[in-house]
């Protein structure tokens, strides 16, 4: 499958903007925190009130930031340090999810350009979904509340399916239930979570610079690197 999704790409794959995706795209997969959503702030907050409940000193804020992609429990263990003992993060993370349930909304926006993205996408017919390590509860709360669940054809999260990104197991199930094949299928993040998510799955994928982990692309390119989720419209 790999073999066969790269010999649909041209030349130059991996420069922003510099290659358009071969496939007619019927199933736009994206990631959420740092791609459809600018969360990190309320993140933020709930790792450093996290980490003051469990008596310990805040975090830099890109530090934190740095963090996310893997789901709340590695986050949250990465947040309370090596020396943590496993019953202090159990603890730290029963109170972080409590406490950014109450707060995921507090300052998460839509990043500029994605509605408009969306509304192109659904005007051609073209599946949406979610597919993030955060868990799907929070996800279903955070899109509610911005109005936008109706958007997407499945919403799941990183305890929907028994292994999390970059485990494909989340685009095969949303490849079959939406019977799209590989070639027409698009992973979207922000992370190299992402783009080793689609590799695994044979489908394509595209990066975007503006969000968490954009550096961690350099390590894992992805077949399109856009600078705004706008930029991704002139390639459905």
């Amino acid at each position: 499958m790999e073999e066969n999704r790269k010999g649909h790409l041209e030349e130059g794959a991996g420069a922003t903007g510099a290659v358009a995706l071969i496939c007619a795209p019927k199933l736009l997969i994206f990631d959420l925190d740092g791609t459809l959503i600018d969360s990190k702030e309320d993140l933020i907050a709930s790792v450093n009130a996290t980490r003051e409940y469990m008596k310990r000193d805040q975090l830099p804020g890109a530090l934190v930031a740095s963090y996310v992609g893997n789901g709340a429990p590695v986050l949250i263990r990465r947040a309370m340090g090596a020396e943590a003992s496993e019953a202090e993060v159990e603890e730290a993370l029963d109170y972080f999810i409590r406490h950014y349930h109450e707060h995921c909304l507090d300052r998460t926006r839509l990043y500029p350009g994605t509605r408009e993205t969306m509304e192109r996408a659904r005007e051609k017919g073209i599946h949406l979904a979610v597919l993030t390590n955060k868990p799907v509860k929070i996800s279903h709360v955070i899109l509610g509340g911005l109005g936008v669940d109706s958007w997407f054809a499945r919403i799941y999260g990183g305890n929907s399916f028994a292994a999390k990104k970059p485990d494909p197991v989340g685009i095969h199930t949303l490849r079959e239930e939406l019977t799209v094949e590989a070639l027409a299928t698009v992973m979207i993040g922000d992370s190299r979570v992402d783009i080793e998510t689609a590799r695994n799955a044979g489908v394509y994928s595209v990066g975007l610079t503006y969000g968490l982990q954009p550096e961690s692309l350099r390590e894992v390119p992805p077949d399109l690197l856009l600078d705004r989720m706008e930029d991704l419209i002139p390639h459905l």
